[in-house]
């Protein structure tokens, strides 16, 4: 039997100014976006050459939902964008506007450095070693 992740729902406040900073800072691919009702879409991005989880931006409903933007971890590194180019990725992220939390860091596992999205989430780009 195989299985994998096919998205992570990632709970934002605009449909639009979510594929907008995940299309044109980071250079992911808009997947899909097919509207579901007046207020609901079911929008996918994944990073270039992906080829297996996806992310679905999930516009907030209720405040509930509303309160989680940015903090669906409670405050931890929530999403983690791997790369097999981590000075090449961190400087076009950098050069985009991305806001990074920390300098680039070696760990025994690769190169990484925290940033996040406008969002308030957290997440690690990482070079595996």
């Amino acid at each position: 039997m195989k299985q994998s992740i096919g998205a992570v729902a990632l709970v934002v406040p605009d449909y639009d100014e979510a594929i907008a900073f995940y299309t044109q800072k980071l250079g992911f691919e808009l997947i899909g976006d097919t509207r579901l009702s007046d207020t609901k879409r079911w929008v996918l991005v994944a990073p270039k050459g992906s080829t297996e989880t996806r992310l679905l931006l999930a516009k907030a409903d209720g405040k509930e939902q509303q309160a989680a933007i940015g903090n669906q971890t409670g405050g931890r590194v929530f999403l983690f964008l791997n790369t097999d180019d981590f000075d090449r990725d961190h400087k076009t992220m950098l050069a985009a506007g991305v806001t990074f939390l920390e300098k680039p860091r070696t760990e025994a596992y690769g190169k990484v450095a925290v940033f996040k999205d406008p969002f308030g989430n957290q997440w690690d780009l990482i070079e595996h070693f």
